[in-house]
This record gives structure tokens, C-alpha cells and sequence, in this order.
């Protein structure tokens, strides 16, 4: 598998993180902190989900394919809903999204690495080059994450998105949910 292969399926893979990223970005409960494990959550999993998946990929690729996927939809949907829900509150104190639901995010949006991990990343016999290309899907998905949330902190200043930032991250989450779900 040449560099540009790994390079256009860590990009593929990132979107989803990506997308993720900007959503929370729009979320006033992000903090400086709340990005950065957001951050680093979402290279990680990437990273350690394709690792996985290409080191057992030829074990269960006939079993898992379709269900981690769905799960992971229906769990960024709910929380999309959540999004919306708060965009109705017009409370000015407001709580901090919990650490827990940021890295379990990450989790989410990685599942489809593990499918790529088992269907695509098996075939590479030395676990070194499995290693790298997996630093590499990680690196990747961490740096689009980086810009997303720098989008985000300049889309915040204009009045209407600081507004209904928490209704489009909801929408973008929702949309991510079904695509996971159905696509």
C-alpha cells in the first residue's frame, strides 16, 4: 500500500472526526480543554481502531461490519438531539460537556476505522507498516480535528451562528448519526 493510498483513507476516515469536531466547536459548552481531549480522543481511537482491526482483521471481518456502525449512529444522533435540546435553553450558566461523552465521541466516529482496519489494513503482513500507517490514519485525524475547531472558534464571533451554533452542531451530529446508521 503506497503513502498516498494511506494518506487518501486516513483523509476518507477523518471526515466523520472531522465533522464531529466542528460540531462540537459550535457547542458553547467546549472549553480549551473539552477540545484538546476532543482532539486527541478522536487521533487516537482512529489510530488504535485500525491498528486493531488490521491485526485481527482476518479473524472477524465476516462478523463485524454492520452493527458497530449502526450503534455508533444511533449514539452521535441522541447526542445531536442533546444539541438541540440546549439550543432551546436560554439559560446564560450552563454546564460543561462531560469529558466522558467527548472521548466516548471519539470512540464513536472511529468505528468505521475498525471496518477499514479489518477489511483493507489486514492485508499488510508486517506489523511494522501496520504500525506506521496507523500513526498515520491518527496524525491525520487529530490535525483535521485541529482545523475544525479553528474554524469553529472563528464562526463563533458572527452573531447568528453564536446564536444557533447549538442547532447546527445538533443538525450536523444528527446527520453524521443516520449517515452511520444507514449508509
Amino acid at each position: 500500500m503506497s503513502h498516498l493510498e494511506v494518506l487518501i483513507i486516513s483523509l476518507a476516515l477523518a471526515l466523520d472526526a472531522f465533522g464531529v469536531s466542528l460540531s462540537l466547536g459550535l457547542d458553547k459548552r467546549i472549553n480549551k480543554k473539552s477540545a484538546i481531549i476532543s482532539i486527541i480522543s478522536s487521533g487516537f481511537f482512529q489510530f488504535l481502531f485500525v491498528y486493531i482491526g488490521g491485526f485481527f482483521g482476518c479473524l472477524f471481518n465476516r462478523y463485524i461490519f454492520t452493527l458497530p456502525s449502526m450503534v455508533g449512529g444511533v449514539i452521535i444522533f441522541f447526542v445531536g438531539l442533546l444539541m438541540i435540546k440546549e439550543g432551546f435553553n436560554k439559560e446564560d450558566n450552563y454546564k460543561k460537556l462531560h469529558i466522558l461523552i467527548i472521548i466516548f465521541l471519539g470512540m464513536t466516529v472511529s468505528i468505521d476505522a475498525l471496518v477499514v482496519g479489518f477489511s483493507t489494513f489486514n492485508i499488510l503482513i508486517n506489523k511494522y507498516i501496520l504500525l506506521k500507517n496507523s500513526i498515520i490514519v491518527g496524525i491525520v485525524t487529530s490535525f483535521l480535528c485541529l482545523i475544525a475547531f479553528f474554524i469553529c472558534k472563528k464562526i463563533r464571533r458572527i452573531e447568528f451562528f453564536k446564536e444557533y451554533a447549538d442547532f447546527l452542531g445538533g443538525v450536523i451530529l444528527i446527520i453524521f448519526g443516520i449517515k452511520m446508521i444507514f449508509f
